[in-house]
């Protein structure tokens, strides 16, 4: 099971060198990648009656393609991963340019996680649809497959219309490997059939058995190989101690989980190194 970090950006602060040093510690320290969210937009739940988002616009978000440019130069062999990039509000050919760019940059090391997000407030911003975001991702994967793998494509579909064009330079990875967030059943339909592997967000708990079961019950009725999706589970520190970590990453592994992300968001640290040393802390505890 490959072991990373997600990137603290509601915490990191925006100093550069902060950031830079918090991907170069998570890399020395033997990470196997950096997760990193996107949200372009924080709307302001004062004016909203009665809603209640995971972030406003008081949380910060480095913009995830440029942050994964700035990575891509301070570090060599930690995975870039996007956890997730907000598909369906995002132009499809550019996201296609944006990734490639990245991937090239950083020699092959970028891992493309999709979903289709909570925020209204960003779609109507970014003069995209909200209400069938789901359904046009599909159609976004198809472009972005096709545009990471050929030279010059024509596509003609219901939403994107591409004529004789193609991206120059294209990605090392060809394609790069595209993860899906979220665990409606929509989502975990759409899974078994076009993704590389899952991020999802429950507990390693029996329901999340049963979910990670489903899906590959419908990987297999597609016609794929159930053993060809990652899964990659997360774990957080917060109101946790050492012994549950070990616990958390052991229940993760009985799911078969491939991968393993570290969350230290929402522990009560207060800067770059806090974050380092939360990090360091961990990697001992479970390599003990």
């Amino acid at each position: 099971m490959r072991i990373g970090v997600i990137f603290p950006q509601t915490e990191i602060g925006a100093d550069p060198l902060g950031v830079r040093d918090y991907a170069q510690a998570a890399e020395a320290l033997g990470y196997d990648h950096l997760l990193a969210y996107d949200h372009v937009l924080g709307a302001n739940p004062a004016r909203r009656p009665g809603w209640k988002p995971p972030y406003t616009h008081k949380d910060q978000f480095h913009e995830i393609f440029v942050l994964f440019g700035y990575l891509a130069g301070m570090t060599k062999k930690i995975e870039l991963v996007t956890g997730i990039v907000i598909l369906p509000q995002r132009q499809t050919v550019l996201v296609a340019k944006q990734a490639a760019a990245v991937d090239i940059l950083s020699r092959g090391r970028l891992r493309l996680g999709i979903g289709i997000g909570w925020n209204d407030v960003e779609y109507e911003a970014l003069g995209e649809n909200f209400h069938n975001r789901g359904r046009r991702s599909e159609e976004q994967i198809e472009v972005l497959r096709t545009l990471w793998t050929r030279e010059l494509v024509t596509f003609a579909g219901k939403r994107h219309r591409i004529t004789e064009a193609g991206l120059n330079p294209l990605p090392v990875q060809k394609p790069i490997p595209i993860w899906f967030g979220g665990s409606a059943e929509p989502v975990i339909r759409r899974i078994a059939r076009l993704g590389d592997g899952w991020m999802p967000l429950f507990p390693p708990d029996e329901k999340g058995r049963a979910l990670i079961e489903k899906m590959q019950s419908y990987a297999r009725e597609a016609g794929r190989d159930p053993g060809s999706i990652g899964i990659e589970g997360r774990v957080a520190i917060a109101d946790r101690s050492p012994d549950d970590w070990v616990k958390d990453v052991s229940a993760w592994k009985s799911l078969g989980a491939t991968h393993l992300s570290l969350n230290t968001m929402k522990a009560g640290l207060s800067s770059p190194s806090a974050h380092i040393d939360a990090i360091r802390r961990f990697k001992e505890a479970i390599t003990e």
